[in-house]
């Protein structure tokens, strides 16, 4: 008689992946499926207990969480950034890892556009004051509450001119902007896009630069007062790659001095924000709450190829993986 072994499967942390609106059938059909909102550090261990397989988001794995949970064999990560877990240790442990590293290009590409047309034309404001009244009673037949910038010949400066850089250089291109690009890895497809230039050319020549590198040693703290310095006055800077490649205390100072005239960012350096992070008072800043990835297309794709993911290392082919 053959007996076939059921895998037990643990999401740690699956509300902001799937609020409600998607369905965890996917991950569903290949194992013995248990799916947590959210899970405390203390709590870890414990909700892994015998379980085979881990899929996570921003919930941490560590060496010693996998010390005391020695049947894991496979993490999955519902996120492209895989810094939360351990990858050191899982290899010693013989265990793999994977992402899921292009499901929201287009979506974070979108997003960066959002944030400078925010920027530009403070549309959510202008709707604000019309509903005040403030239209009805005004002498004129218009008004506006801040400077409003047209883009186009503007240039763009793309800091990281991968996937989601170059998708967003299409997008700024199509309003008439000028591209130029930093990336230390130039392709034909980039510069079908814009020009690669240096960094500090970038830093020089840009009216608008948006950040599209992974957090790296080299880019962690790359918008700095060192390279502000180095950037026009009046500026605009946009950010939802990573938090920490923006030195926030730096920036709030150059927004609060006008070096910078605005900033656009969806990511910052600790998630959730805290109260005392500085962009929270800086002038003419711009925070969303890390929502570029978060589109209900973007999310089915990232679900279905993270459970794709697990069915290539259950069919003993597995890909994606980072160790």
């Amino acid at each position: 008689m053959i007996v076939l072994t059921i895998m037990k499967i643990v999401i740690l942390d699956g509300y902001a992946e799937n609020p409600g609106d998607l369905s965890w059938d996917g991950f569903g059909k290949l194992g013995e499926l248990v799916v947590y909102d959210r899970t405390p550090k203390d709590q870890i261990a414990g909700r892994i207990g015998s379980a085979e397989i881990v899929i996570t988001n921003k919930t941490p794995i560590t060496g010693e969480t996998l010390k005391q949970c020695p049947g894991v064999k496979y993490i999955g990560v519902l996120a492209t950034g895989y810094n939360i877990v351990d990858t050191e240790a899982a290899r010693a442990h013989s265990v793999t890892v994977t992402n899921v590293p292009t499901y929201a290009t287009d979506s974070t590409g979108q997003f960066a556009i959002a944030l400078l047309l925010e920027i530009c034309h403070h549309i959510g404001h202008h709707d604000r004051a019309v509903r005040e009244g403030r239209w009805e009673n005004c002498q004129d037949f218009c008004f506006w509450d801040y400077p409003l910038i047209e883009l186009a010949g503007k240039t763009m400066g793309i800091i990281g001119f991968g996937r989601i850089g170059q998708t967003t250089g299409r997008i700024a291109k199509a309003l008439g902007m000028n591209i130029i690009a930093f990336d230390e890895k130039p392709n034909d497809a980039g510069k079908a896009i814009g020009s690669y230039v240096s960094l500090d050319d970038v830093l020089a020549r840009s009216d608008v630069i948006s950040l599209h590198c992974p957090l790296l040693p080299s880019t962690k703290g790359l918008v700095s007062r060192d390279t502000i310095a180095k950037m026009k006055d009046g500026v605009i800077i946009i950010n939802n790659s990573r938090g920490p490649v923006v030195n926030e205390a730096d920036l709030a100072a150059a927004l609060n001095s006008g070096k910078v005239f605005a900033a656009g960012v969806d990511v910052v350096s600790e998630e959730p924000i805290r109260t005392d992070n500085p962009l929270l008072k800086a002038k003419n800043c711009i925070i969303t709450p890390h929502i570029s990835w978060a589109p209900s297309e973007s999310r089915r794709r990232l679900m279905d190829i993270a459970a794709d993911n697990l069915k290539a290392f259950l069919g003993g082919h597995p890909v994606n993986t980072v160790n």
